[in-house]
C-alpha cells in the first residue's frame, strides 16, 4: 500500500478538542449533541474551525484551522467554544473537558448514528461500549516526511510528561481509580489503540497498514489509535496520549510543549544527529507510572535506564527548548506548563475538591464545569 504524506509548513499546529455536554444542575451527561450539530456544522463552514459530533452523542468536538503558532490554533478553538456555547446556553446545556465524567455509566448514553461508530461498537462490544473517555489531539506540521517515524520514536519517549500534565481522570463510573490518568489504561485496550510500535521509517509503516488491511483489523491509516501517529491527509504528526485538558490556558501549554519537542527534534536532524530511542519496554512501563501516579511518577529517561521525577525532567526540558519556544512565537505558552507542575495539573484538583465535599462527585462536576469557564480555580499547592 502507497501512502502519500501531503505538503505541511513545518512545525505549523493543529488542534481537537473533544467537549462533555452536561445537564448545569445535576452534572449528568446529556446526549443532546444531534440537535445541536446540524447548525454548527452549517456555521462553521465558513471558518476556520469546525465543530462535529463524535462516537456519543455526549460530546461535540472542536477543532482548529492550521495555526501558524498555538495562539493561531488555539484563537481558533476559542471562537469554536464560543459558537457552541451560543447553542447550548439557551439550550441549558454546560459544558466540561476532563479525560473521564466522574460519576456517569456507560449504559446511559447513547452511540451516534453513524456506520463507523456502530461497526466499532459491534467488533469491540464491552470495551468499545465503556468508551466514555474524551481528550486532545495536538497536530504538528513535519515538511518531509523521511522525518516522520524518527521524531516519531523520539518522541515516544516524551508521551509520559504530556500525559502527566493532561492526566485528568480520576474518577471512573463514581469511583476513584487511584490513577491519574484512567483513560490512557481504557483507550489502550481497543484495537491498535496504545503506544505505537516502533516502525523505522515510512516504508516499514506502508507494510504495516498493509498487514492490516488483508487481515481485516482495519480499513484505513485512519483506524490506527497510537498515542503518536502519522497523520498523512494533514502532513503531520499527531500526538493523541492526552486526557482531555480542562481548560483552555493548559491546552495551549501542552501544544506549546509538543510543537517545540517536535521542532526540537526536526533541528537535531537537520543537524545529522541521531534522535533517542529507549526500549519500548521503557515506554510501556512509563505509560504506566505516568498514568498511575501522574506528576508525581518517577520516569525512565533514557536507554540506560536513568530514573527522574517528572516534574524535575519537565522542568529542565523547560529550561532547555525555551530557546526553541521563542522562535516558535510560542513562549508564553510554553512557560505556562510550568504553572500546571506548580499549581497542580486536573487530576490534582479534582481530587482536592472531592476531598473537601467529603467525595461529592456532583461537587466535581461542577467545579470542571467553572474551571471551563474561567479556567483554573487555584493552586492545590
Amino acid at each position: 500500500m502507497t501512502v502519500a504524506f501531503a505538503e505541511s509548513a513545518r512545525s505549523t499546529v493543529g488542534l481537537e478538542w473533544e467537549i462533555m455536554l452536561a445537564d448545569p444542575d445535576t452534572g449528568d451527561l446529556v446526549g443532546r449533541a444531534p440537535e445541536l450539530l446540524g447548525a454548527l456544522e452549517q456555521e462553521s463552514e465558513s471558518e476556520r474551525h469546525t465543530v462535529t459530533g463524535e462516537l456519543l452523542t455526549n460530546t461535540i468536538e472542536v477543532t482548529s484551522g492550521v495555526g501558524s503558532s498555538v495562539a493561531h490554533a488555539v484563537d481558533d478553538i476559542a471562537s469554536a467554544i464560543a459558537a457552541v456555547r451560543a447553542a447550548t446556553d439557551p439550550a441549558g446545556i454546560e459544558l466540561l473537558s476532563a479525560g473521564s465524567h466522574p460519576f456517569a455509566q456507560w449504559y446511559d448514553q447513547r452511540v451516534t448514528d453513524k456506520t463507523r461508530y456502530h461497526t466499532l461498537i459491534e467488533r469491540t462490544q464491552w470495551w468499545g461500549r465503556n468508551m466514555m473517555i474524551w481528550g486532545i489531539h495536538v497536530h504538528v506540521g513535519v515538511e518531509d516526511r523521511d522525518k516522520v517515524f524518527p521524531i516519531i520514536g523520539a518522541l515516544s519517549g516524551y508521551l509520559p510528561h504530556l500525559q502527566a500534565l493532561a492526566a485528568s481522570s480520576p474518577f471512573w463510573a463514581g469511583e476513584r481509580t487511584g490513577y491519574a490518568s484512567n483513560r490512557a489504561l481504557v483507550f489502550q485496550q481497543l484495537p491498535t489503540a496504545g503506544l505505537p510500535w516502533p516502525l523505522q521509517d515510512w516504508g516499514e509503516y506502508e507494510h504495516y497498514l498493509d498487514d492490516m488491511v488483508t487481515t481485516g483489523v482495519m480499513a484505513d491509516a485512519t483506524e490506527v489509535r497510537w498515542d503518536i501517529r502519522p497523520a498523512p491527509r494533514w502532513g503531520t504528526i499527531e500526538v493523541r496520549a492526552c486526557d482531555g485538558l480542562s481548560t483552555l490556558a493548559e491546552l495551549a501549554s501542552v501544544a506549546a510543549l509538543v510543537q517545540v519537542l517536535v521542532e526540537h527534534f526536526s533541528r537535531l536532524l537537520d543537524a545529522g544527529e541521531r534522535l533517542p530511542v529507549m526500549p519500548t519496554w521503557f515506554h510501556r512501563e512509563n505509560k504506566w507510572r505516568s498514568a498511575r501516579y501522574g506528576l508525581d511518577a518517577r520516569l525512565i529517561t533514557d536507554a540506560q535506564g536513568t530514573q527522574v521525577p517528572v516534574r524535575e525532567h519537565i522542568s529542565a526540558l523547560l529550561a532547555d527548548l525555551a530557546p526553541v519556544a521563542v522562535d516558535l512565537g510560542c513562549a508564553a505558552e510554553f512557560a505556562r506548563t510550568g504553572s500546571i507542575i506548580t499549581g497542580g495539573a486536573s487530576y490534582e484538583r479534582q481530587l482536592a475538591v472531592a476531598e473537601a465535599s467529603g467525595g461529592d462527585l456532583r461537587e466535581v462536576v461542577q467545579h470542571l464545569i467553572r474551571e471551563f469557564r474561567s479556567g483554573p480555580e487555584g493552586s492545590i499547592a
